[in-house]
């Protein structure tokens, strides 16, 4: 097979793209060295590509097959993009490899792939097939069409095996809805393949919250799998086979999602830290790219460039790819916590999906036009999307995105209700400079009861009520097992977005007078051995390399101090929590906490203890802020049992 040396990186750019120096062949180029890196781990035949690291449950042959169809559809998105031009040969390693995979699929032998079976442990090539069936549907003149009718039936009767069998209840269902629409594309629809991608549509249209959220299965786990799936298969699928009656369906979802969507990249290109399967990283711009490419963007050609090359270039700049051009489990680097326990060394490449963006043409405006600031480099905002219960929070001089989130939340299956629930979903809020401390720390962003030596977890968030820049949200405190169960106990909280100020209310609803009550804020990486200085009674401030956290206790707090997290976070191996601690008391006074919190990439940030003042009288919290504006919380003035909120100019 003709081999290639690949060419130099480029030159940035700075007069076409003033913001990352990214232009299009910049992108070609690091998908063409991250295949090269990749395939140098391929089997003879080509069928596996065995990434080095430690297995997934799934088995080393399963990750064999992650490894070959996740980088095979980087191939795609690279060869289609260049409308078939490959000169490093990528494609006809994969069609070999493709080949001899499916010739005696399920064979323990060093090149057989294993048969696709129902969730679980034999469920992982499921969700292979989809990767390795829209590579096909991308490059069907240079692979698919090139094979021995044998060899395609084989491949047929492999995916195959993706339409008859059980996926999990959530996005899977549209890995066979993707492997119907291949299969459908090349004359060999049927009944079967037909049903799949009905039944795929009628799902999704189940799970549709509203704002462009779709919710991941029933429930409401919310997070980057709506943007790199729950969008991504479909309305890719629509584009591919050109169903305008299903472009015009899915499409607006589409829109609206990126109105919000497009808040949540940092300045410095990072993508919002929260949900699992973080170690995908880039993939988090495919939402971008999509809406580029199918014209269902609200976002301009200058901005869209902005948002996918600042995702790129910020992983490219922490080292991800490694020295060895390989991208690794983790964030930057590795991070334990990051991962799920169907992580394999083949994972990552799901970031494949970012180089949906090559499958814009080159001359669009997308590649062409000077690039514009993100959304996040413009006026402050707070937007507040009820719909999956997310409350938006940017700042312009700092560039800095957060989320508050009182509506997505992560059951497990074995144990919906235990402790201390997943510290991707279970957190307060998320942001694009800091990761969560992981579920063996001190939880930051939290609040949690205190009682036989345990904390209480928040793991099922129910909505409370929402305004202009405010979400509301209860839970019942779980304790870990060997503590209380308290089944009318209840935590209801708000937060409520001012600039770079947020205002964290939280009321107990039969807690015991006398139970410690704790709440933290934003974890900070920090060197290991760090000692910061903790003004009592008045606020915990903590100077990171990048972000100053501070937390202040505003009423009911008696004490603050700060926490150590040795796990640290996805930002560094060693973190620090500020923490606030106080005692349920008598009255409705006593069961009320009001603290304000910062998280801010701002040198020298002014303190935030004296920037509100706060008044409680029964369950009305009235906070007067240093600018006049005077803020009334009413917990018990909204409906369904939820707060109001007012404001009023002094």
């Amino acid at each position: 097979m003709p081999e290639h040396p690949l060419a130099a990186p480029p030159e940035e750019d700075r007069t076409l793209s003033p913001y990352t120096g990214y232009t299009r062949a910049h992108w070609e180029a690091t998908g063409d060295r991250l295949l090269a890196a990749a395939l140098r781990y391929a089997t003879p035949g080509h069928a596996l590509i065995d990434l080095p690291g430690p297995p997934s449950r799934s088995g080393v042959r399963s990750d064999g097959l992650e490894g070959f169809a996740r980088t095979f559809l980087l191939a795609a998105f690279r060869t289609a993009g260049a409308s078939g031009k490959d000169p490093h040969g990528f494609l006809e390693r994969y069609t070999a490899g493709l080949t001899r995979g499916t010739l005696t699929p399920g064979r323990d032998d060093a090149e057989s792939w294993p048969e696709i079976g129902h969730h679980g442990i034999q469920g992982q090539p499921m969700v292979e097939s989809a990767s390795v069936a829209l590579a096909l549907r991308l490059t069907t003149p240079w692979t698919w069409d090139t094979l021995p009718a044998a060899d395609q039936d084989r491949v047929e009767r492999w995916l195959r095996g993706a339409l008859r069998h059980t996926p999990a209840p959530n996005n899977w269902y549209l890995f066979p809805l993707t492997v119907a629409g291949f299969l459908e594309s090349v004359g060999r629809g049927d009944a079967e393949t037909r049903g799949a991608i009905d039944r795929g549509l009628g799902l999704l249209d189940g799970w549709y919250q509203g704002q462009g959220w779709y919710s991941d299965g029933d429930g409401r786990s919310f997070d980057h799998y709506n943007g790199w799936a729950l969008h991504f298969y479909p309305m890719l699928h629509a584009h591919l086979t050109g169903d305008r009656a299903l472009l015009d369906r899915l499409g607006p979802r589409l829109r609206e999602f990126l109105d919000g969507f497009s808040l949540l990249f940092d300045a410095n290109g990072a993508p919002i830290h929260h949900g699992r399967s973080l170690t995908y990283r880039f993939a988090a711009v495919t939402a971008v790219a999509l809406g580029a490419l199918t014209g269902e963007t609200p976002l301009d050609p200058g901005v869209t460039r902005r948002i996918l090359s600042g995702g790129l270039r910020h992983f490219l700049d922490r080292d991800a790819p490694t020295a060895d051009g390989l991208l690794g489990l983790g964030w930057y680097g590795p991070h334990e916590a990051t991962l799920q326990w169907y992580s394999g060394p083949g994972s990552p490449y799901w970031a494949s999906k970012g180089f949906l963006s090559l499958l814009i043409p080159a001359d669009d405006p997308v590649w062409t036009a000077m690039e514009e600031r993100a959304p996040v480099e413009g006026a402050d905002r707070v937007l507040a999307l009820p719909a999956p219960g997310l409350l938006v929070q940017t700042t312009g001089r700092d560039g800095l995105s957060r989320l508050h989130n009182h509506g997505s939340y992560k059951l497990d299956s074995r144990a919906p209700e235990r402790a201390p629930g997943d510290p991707l979903y279970a957190r307060f809020a998320y942001s694009t400079r800091t990761g969560p401390t992981s579920a063996a720390n001190a939880a930051d962003n939290h609040v949690a009861l205190s009682a036989r030596g345990l904390r209480s977890a928040r793991v099922r968030i129910h909505s409370l009520g929402a305004g202009r820049d405010w979400l509301a949200s209860w839970h019942r405190p779980v304790f870990p097992e060997g503590g209380p169960v308290l089944p009318s106990a209840r935590i209801e909280s708000l937060t409520l977005a001012r600039g770079r100020l947020e205002l964290r209310v939280h009321r107990m609803v039969g807690v015991p007078v006398g139970t410690p009550v704790h709440h933290s804020g934003w974890a900070v990486a920090l060197p290991p051995g760090t000692v910061p200085e903790v003004q009592q009674g008045a606020e915990v401030r903590l100077d990171g390399p990048e972000v100053t956290s501070q937390l202040a206790g505003l009423y009911g707090w008696e004490a603050s101090c700060v926490v150590r997290a040795p796990q640290g976070t996805a930002y560094g191996p060693w973190a620090l929590v500020p923490e606030l601690t106080g005692v349920v008391g008598a009255g409705e006074e006593g069961t009320v906490f009001v603290g304000l919190a910062s998280l801010t990439g701002e040198a020298g940030a002014a303190p935030i203890a004296g920037q509100a003042g706060v008044e409680v009288s029964g369950l009305v919290v009235a906070v007067r802020w240093g600018d006049g504006v005077r803020t009334v919380v009413d917990f018990g003035g909204g409906g369904a049992g939820g707060p109001s909120v007012t404001e009023e100019s002094l």
